[in-house]
């Protein structure tokens, strides 16, 4: 049988070799280097194409593709939504992803992004959160402690400085399950019977819950001033976390308007509601937090130019490691114009 040759192979990160990568890299110090990545990435936000993602929705789910590109790079993330798969024992969120050359159009990188969206959606929260998040924030509060949430508490930790997460949960196996795998986090964990009692001393509130609907996770009243909502549940139409109030009294911070104003939490809200885009913030062309007393609020969907740096992260990373294997993937005929001569050889 005739070998591959170089322009077949394609770099491929498995579950497992992802794992391996996180595990030898420390989940910290991983999530704090995507957030540098994803940095770099919106401080040149003008130089990406850019595009709502395409979305097929059913009744059970949502299916989405989410592709840019720059001008040496094309990549592209597969995820899928389906909230009621954790009843029948598979994932809510699955993910794979491609980061291609533009010169020629070949795949650099083919790999899952099950594992790296749930550190590239952590990493942007917190990255947005150094931006936005009162000074010297110590403790956020964490409604919804499913496979997010750690995620979410490690980076808050690594780039924020946070010390205290205080969980809560519907179910109370998901926070349970929380306060496990953070155990050893270094960080002082607390498990909350309500919302309410969640929120009681945190300047940051994340919200992380997953069904497909119209939600009220927070309620006006619960917010009082000077606190920092990354609200990352709501990304899709008709699903929303917060209070309609609490828009109207928040300084609204967006990845992309398009996208945002269709699935965030703003589709509460008319078309013309003023936000700020976070690329400004971090090129300082507009403000971020003014003042103590303001109400920040990160109106997040995820965008594809945050799993193009993710991407763009694992491809300079896996360089001159194991942690890759080569996917047989393009077919190299001898003669690029020769293809059937290379299916007949092979017989």
């Amino acid at each position: 049988m005739t070998q591959p040759s170089d322009k077949a192979l394609v770099p491929f990160v498995s579950v497992d070799n992802m794992m391996a990568l996180v595990n030898a890299t420390g989940i910290e110090a991983m999530l704090r280097d995507l957030a540098g990545y994803i940095e770099e990435d919106f401080k040149r936000w003008p130089e990406f194409d850019k595009t709502p993602r395409v979305a097929s929705h059913s009744a059970d789910g949502v299916i989405e593709l989410m592709p840019t590109a720059d001008a040496d790079k094309y990549g592209f993330k597969y995820v899928n939504g389906h909230p009621k798969n954790i009843r029948d024992g598979f994932q809510t969120v699955t993910a794979f992803g491609v980061l291609s050359s533009v010169a020629n159009g070949y795949p650099l990188l083919v790999t899952e992004m099950t594992v790296l969206t749930a550190l590239r959606t952590a990493a942007t929260s917190a990255l947005v959160g150094s931006y936005l998040a009162p000074k010297g924030a110590k403790v956020m509060a964490m409604i919804g402690n499913g496979a997010q949430c750690e995620f979410q508490a490690l980076a808050f930790k690594a780039i924020c400085g946070i010390d205290t997460v205080r969980l809560y949960d519907i179910d109370p196996a998901a926070t349970e399950k929380a306060v496990r795998n953070l155990a050893k986090s270094g960080l002082t964990v607390i498990p909350c019977r309500s919302g309410e009692e969640a929120i009681e001393g945190a300047q940051i509130i994340t919200t992380c819950t997953a069904d497909k609907q119209y939600a009220t996770i927070l309620t006006d009243n619960m917010v009082g001033s000077g606190v920092h909502i990354n609200a990352i549940g709501g990304d899709c139409p008709g699903k929303t976390e917060l209070h309609r109030d609490i828009l109207l009294r928040s300084d609204i911070f967006v990845e992309y308007p398009p996208q945002t104003r269709i699935e965030g939490e703003i589709q509460q809200l008319d078309d013309t509601h003023p936000v700020t885009e976070l690329w400004q913030v971090m090129r300082n062309e507009a403000a971020g937090r003014r003042d103590p007393r303001q109400i920040t609020l990160f109106d997040s969907v995820g965008f594809a130019i945050e799993d193009f740096s993710a991407l763009r992260f694992i491809h300079d990373r896996i360089r001159g490691t194991a942690f890759f294997d080569h996917l047989d993937m393009l077919a190299d005929p001898d003669d690029p114009r020769d293809l059937v001569g290379m299916v007949n050889r092979a017989a």
